[in-house]
């Protein structure tokens, strides 16, 4: 099974604790992707747009070195990699800073017969709030439009960023209209809350559903996570080890579901899964933890 990823792939800087900054790549559809890849060892793709620059360079030879193919990806002359820095406090909880307008990444969308030809050849695809958020409303249309006659299983995480949107009433808008063209939903339960003045995660879970969702997943950090399909199920959280940087721990969690249900293993498994690789990413610092370590993290 194909799996297809789209969205964009930055460039990280995360502050070490000696003060100094180290330089990798990461994203919230990559973080998934890498995932997926790790835990799966398919043919993972990741749709997206980048410069011709060094540090687009530097991206490539990451996917390519971690088996994410790369046939997918639109080279960009005139624009480049978006960027973003990392500094967490003493408990790891982060905070960030973006410079994304000349993002490679906005255009991803911009030829259509490209965007569904990829699309028409996955299996499952995945995108989130932010692919929709930074695209112009051609692009979100072009997306739209490629889903709607896809035969892949649809996954969206709304990864609700408000300060990508114009306006609260567009973010909600264009939120519904791809949950409408979705087979799983992951939302985060405080995204949701800023988003929708949800007050708990099942009332999201059965908001979603009333939309038609036909598989839904609620990440709530430590709180438990909710799973609603025909019925409604709670799956407590276990404790990480270590909470060195929370950076991606939602995008592993989607990662780790999503090659759960590729491979065919039952809705509990996969949120054990998810879970697992979530408690591992958040022990490393940066949104995207060794392949190997997220092997490791799955339970026998």
């Amino acid at each position: 099974m194909r799996f297809l990823s789209i969205g964009e792939a930055m460039v990280e800087f995360s502050r070490q604790p000696d003060g100094l900054w180290r330089q990798g790549f990461a994203g919230d559809t990559l973080n998934v992707a890498w995932a997926v890849r790790a835990l799966t060892q398919g043919p993972v793709d990741y749709l997206t747009r980048v410069g011709t620059d060094a540090l687009s360079d530097g991206l490539m030879s990451l996917m390519t070195d971690a088996g994410i193919g790369t046939g997918a990806v639109q080279r960009d002359a005139e624009r480049t990699l978006g960027l973003y820095t990392i500094a967490t406090d003493d408990v790891g909880e982060r905070s960030f800073a973006y410079w994304r307008q000349a993002s490679a990444a906005r255009r991803l969308a911009d030829d259509p017969l490209f965007l569904a030809d990829q699309i028409a050849s996955a299996d499952f695809v995945y995108l989130s709030g932010i692919t929709l958020a930074i695209l112009p409303y051609t692009g979100r249309a072009a997306v739209f439009a490629a889903l709607k006659t896809c035969p892949a299983k649809v996954a969206f995480d709304p990864n609700f960023r408000p300060r990508l949107w114009p306006d609260l009433a567009m973010a909600r808008d264009v939120t519904m209209e791809m949950a409408d063209l979705c087979d799983i939903i992951l939302p985060s339960a405080d995204d949701e809350a800023a988003a929708f003045g949800d007050t708990s995660s099942g009332h999201t879970a059965r908001r979603y559903a009333d939309a038609g969702v036909p598989e839904i997943v609620v990440k709530d950090g430590v709180r438990p996570t909710v799973l609603q399909t025909s019925r409604l199920d709670h799956f407590p959280v276990m404790p990480a080890p270590a909470v060195i940087d929370t950076t991606g721990a939602g995008d592993a969690f989607n990662g780790g579901y999503l090659a759960a249900r590729m491979l065919d293993l039952p809705l509990a498994t996969a949120v054990i899964w998810g879970q697992a690789v979530s408690r591992a990413v958040v022990g490393v610092r940066g949104a995207l933890a060794p392949m190997d370590m997220l092997r490791a993290a799955i339970p026998a």
